[in-house]
């Protein structure tokens, strides 16, 4: 112990006097000229590539629930919240306007690819607008849904986010345009930029698909992950409900989240009207017909259901499960809006799955009652519950299906049963016509389904044909981890 006291002073004299003046002269000089560069390169204007030195934008993979659990965990415990990433400074293009359309998981993927043009391209974002005139006529704002602080915050370091335009923009009516659909990194750069600009202030009246899925940089892919899986955090109120469903369901054991898409507005969008009696389908086919965005009118529904392009129905469903070996009392979850039918499509259903509930069986009629007339915000709820189940089984390939598969993936390849509907209902119409015995149809069903449980895999690419190809969202290979890509390199090396 004497020895190192003695030592101490020794230590000192050796960092510091003119050895550690020097040091100091060296750094603060360092920083001096590097402000002195950057505010040059601004004033004059001077070109800078586009996301040229992108951070890190990938995280661990971690669920967004998990993550606003711990944020709340932190705070009930007194712990300071971790601070926001350094501001980027950079001279912006120009103002970016967004107004999504469609239902949350669109609007959803819809934004973290605004965020990355955005960031692409150096401009400002504007908070996004959210689709209201869609056919929930769901009047949330984008804070309503999502955190704003945290969204703004937690990009700081890629794009500058702003709540609304500066008032010297009041009176000017910005340039408004839908970009084209699947348009890669260079479409922005070469047709979007000199746009912004020239008007200084674009409005993107439209934005679903409108990012290629494949053949982006890998800065640009992980980008759209951070975006999706970090940032666009669900608002306090929605969190805690959704961990309280959460909770209440894992009382019991494990679960299984049955994503039941045969509301009405997808049965008429699709014009699969299989099952449903002579009144049920005129009255759908009217509808489709009353909103003049459905481009498709005459439908052959019975044509699009062998093709395997309608959700299955809550009969074939529950013979699905059965062949699958889930046993009579598994606890399932259903995430749906109302089903259309009511509870009588339900029957089928509940007489082989006695053990099934869905939201309003979890919450109270006070908890839900500022969300029931918000489907974005019911929706929300889903999302969280499904993210977390054990098993997710979506009866139809849209939006919800796809954006919760890949966050399943994300937070480390999760069980996600992607359902061959096209083979299914071949079987299901052989097996009730009895050309099939259940033994039979039993094993049919589970051989197909062998490859299809969110395996490891590369996502499918078909030039020129962007719709065909599989979605970035429900297979986010870039973001997966080096771990995760030996496993699929391995498995493509045993078969």
């Amino acid at each position: 112990m004497a020895k190192q006291k003695a030592s101490l002073p020794v230590i000192r004299r050796r960092v510091g006097g003119a050895g550690l003046l020097r040091w100091a002269v060296r750094v603060a000089s360092s920083i001096l000229l590097w402000t002195a560069l950057l505010q040059l390169s601004t004033f004059f204007g001077l070109p800078r590539l586009p996301l040229r030195a992108a951070r890190p934008s990938c995280p661990g993979n971690r669920n967004a629930s998990a993550t606003a659990s711990a944020v709340a965990s932190d705070e009930v415990l007194g712990l300071a919240p971790p601070s926001p990433p350094t501001r980027r400074l950079y001279r912006s293009n120009g103002y970016l306007l967004i107004s999504c359309n469609g239902g949350l998981n669109q609007m959803r993927a819809a934004i973290c690819d605004m965020v990355t043009v955005a960031r692409y391209l150096n401009l400002t974002m504007v908070v996004p607008e959210l689709d209201k005139q869609s056919f929930w006529a769901d009047p949330s704002d984008f804070g309503d849904i999502f955190d704003v602080d945290h969204f703004i915050y937690s990009l700081r370091d890629e794009v500058k986010i702003i709540r609304e335009l500066p008032r010297k923009f009041s009176g000017k009516v910005p340039l408004s345009m839908q970009p084209v659909s699947w348009s890669s990194e260079k479409y922005y750069l070469r047709q979007i930029l000199p746009l912004v600009r020239k008007h200084k202030v674009i409005r993107f009246s439209r934005t679903d698909s409108r990012l290629a899925n494949n053949g982006l940089p890998l800065r640009l892919q992980k980008l759209r992950c951070r975006v999706n899986y970090n940032a666009l955090r669900f608002t306090p109120s929605i969190e805690a409900l959704g961990n309280k469903m959460i909770l209440s369901l894992r009382k019991t054991g494990s679960f299984v989240v049955l994503h039941l898409r045969y509301e009405m507005d997808m049965l008429a969008f699709s014009g699969c009207t299989h099952g449903c009696s002579d009144q049920e389908t005129a009255e759908l086919t009217r509808m489709r017909y009353a909103y003049p965005w459905w481009k498709e009118k005459e439908i052959d529904s019975e044509k699009k259901r062998l093709e395997g392009l309608c959700p299955l129905t809550p009969g074939e469903t529950t013979l699905v499960l059965k062949a699958l070996g889930f046993p009579r009392d598994t606890r399932i979850y259903i995430a749906s809006g109302e089903i259309y039918g009511g509870e009588k499509r339900l029957a089928a259903l509940k007489t082989e799955f006695p053990n099934i509930v869905r939201k309003e069986m979890l919450l109270s009629d006070d908890e839900l009652r500022l969300f029931k007339k918000h489907s974005t915000q019911m929706a929300a709820l889903d999302y969280l519950v499904s993210v977390a189940s054990d098993v997710f089984i979506p009866s139809n390939d849209g939006n919800m299906a796809k954006v919760v598969e890949g966050h399943r993936r994300f937070m480390g390849f999760h069980r996600t049963i992607q359902l061959d509907r096209k083979k299914l209902v071949e079987l299901i119409d052989l097996f009730e016509d009895q050309e099939l015995s259940w033994d039979e149809f039993c094993i049919a069903v589970k051989e197909i389904h062998e490859g299809r449980m969110s395996q490891p895999t590369r996502r499918k690419v078909i030039a020129g044909q962007p719709k065909e190809e599989d979605y970035f969202y429900a297979n986010p290979y870039e973001c997966l981890g080096p771990a995760t890509k030996r496993r699929e390199k391995l498995k493509h090396t045993e078969t």
